[in-house]
């Protein structure tokens, strides 16, 4: 059953960042508009976003695979770690009565990904249906 859980784990999240990169090519302005808001604008250039939604559609579509684990699990952590890290202040007050300013609920469940991602970190071994425990 653990194998399981982890291939759905490791499949969702996956997915999650092939979405996000599939956006920020296919719906640049966007991404850039999300640079601009949470990121301060550090991430706004044309090339940083093309090449963002693109390593990040390969670092999805690995861990997916569960291919090359043991560097893809660390990118994928990296990645939404600086997500959850540009909206801090959404994490700690969801509601938006003390730090947001506004109420961003839907930016929680940032937090469940990412520590799934740590979870998957720490369960490789026992995750008997990735490809490279196959190769």
């Amino acid at each position: 059953m653990k194998a399981w859980t982890l291939l759905f784990t490791r499949v969702s999240t996956g997915l999650l960042l092939v979405l996000w990169g599939a956006i920020k090519i296919g719906a640049p302005d966007k991404a850039k508009g999300v640079s601009e808001k949470y990121y301060g604008g550090l991430v706004s250039a044309d090339e940083i976003v093309l090449l963002m939604g693109v390593a990040q559609i390969a670092v999805g579509a690995l861990v997916v695979l569960g291919l090359f684990r043991k560097y893809v699990y660390p990118a994928q952590a990296v990645i939404l770690g600086f997500g959850l890290f540009a909206i801090w202040q959404y994490i700690l007050d969801p509601l938006g009565l003390y730090l947001a300013g506004d109420p961003k609920p839907l930016f929680f469940p940032s937090t469940t990904v990412f520590f799934a991602t740590l979870i998957m970190l720490l369960y490789k071994e026992d995750d008997s249906l990735a490809l490279d425990n196959k190769l």
